[in-house]
């Protein structure tokens, strides 16, 4: 079952094109990454899903409701997080979530405080309630502002840049709990952000866009084979010969083979890895080789993505 589908989707700021006929499904209970450089349309495309700016063309629904006929629905099922999130830096912890939750139509008091409690001893910030907001580093800030998104309870979150200017360790943090808000709380996930380490991280699927239009989408696995058209196999070798050399350049699967005889190596391109690996590994083994280790190396996400870019530039 799908939490949000899109079809057509277009967005036009007068003579402008945002986001152009994006279409996009994402699995309940699923972390979706949105990629794109500045400018490519994340932002937007999440504005109009969550129901806060109107399509010019094209549909959605987002948790069963259609962001046209039930907008109010669908900002009642969805928590946003925007890249630049507001927080009262002059109240405390608990005084921001307050006012946040009775802003969410919680008006019993006893049910804020239980929400609030509940969110921020999720986040391990229940401790810190009473401290003012602005002696709060960035990224308790930054946890502060997903937790104030979940008061509601909300079945999907959409999150820009999450870890936009924290340092290693707070986006650890952030990234840990995006984790823990999918696994633990069932919540679908919507995640923007031009930083290639949290998708490779917690995304089972991505979009990447440009210039406001979707170019691939799939899981990392499949957008790393399509950029690539052969994998390289790494075999580490106890020692070297010439004929080991001989015998891996010799196996109809190896289509280029580098050998590196310092670091005890071989590189093997190869077009499918799943049916050269046993037959080359067979073949050195049958021919006297010593296999210390077999690794499968892929092009990151990362070189992925800029591929795809430069080609759509191009």
């Amino acid at each position: 079952m799908f939490s949000v589908v899109a079809e057509g989707l277009t967005r036009k700021f007068n003579s402008f094109t945002a986001v152009q006929n994006l279409n996009l499904k994402i699995e309940e209970g699923e972390v979706f990454g949105l990629l794109g450089p500045n400018g490519a349309g994340k932002t937007t495309t999440l504005r109009m899903l969550a129901a806060l700016i109107s399509p010019t063309e094209g549909s959605a629904t987002v948790a069963g409701f259609d962001i046209r006929r039930d907008p109010s629905k669908v900002r009642q099922n969805v928590g946003i997080l925007t890249e630049n999130p507001s927080l009262y830096e002059r109240l405390s912890a608990f005084e921001n979530m307050d006012f946040f939750a009775e802003a969410y139509g919680i008006t019993d008091a006893n049910e804020r405080h239980l929400r609030i409690r509940e969110a921020l001893e999720f986040l391990s910030l229940w401790n810190r309630r009473n401290d003012k907001v602005a002696n709060y580093s960035k990224g308790m800030k930054q946890k502060l502002a997903i937790a104030r998104t979940t008061l509601h309870k909300p079945k999907i979150l959409f999150l820009d840049e999450p870890t936009a200017g924290l340092d290693p360790e707070s986006s650890k943090e952030i990234r840990d709990l995006i984790t823990q808000l999918s696994e633990r709380e069932k919540r679908t996930i919507l995640l923007c952000t031009h930083h290639l380490e949290d998708a490779e991280k917690l995304c089972s699927r991505v979009l990447i866009m440009n210039r406001s239009k979707a170019l691939v989408t799939g899981t990392p696995e499949e957008l790393q084979e399509k950029a690539s058209s052969q994998t390289i196999i790494k075999i580490q070798l106890k020692e070297f010969s010439p004929k080991i050399i001989d015998v891996a350049k010799q196996n109809s699967q190896a289509k280029m083979v580098n050998a590196n005889t310092q670091e005890g190596t071989l590189l093997i391109n190869v077009n499918d890895p799943r049916v050269a690996t046993p037959e080359i590994v067979y073949d050195l083994v049958k021919n006297g080789a010593k296999i210390l280790s077999v690794n499968v190396l892929r092009p990151s996400l990362e070189d992925t993505y800029l591929k795809l870019i430069k080609e759509e530039i191009r």
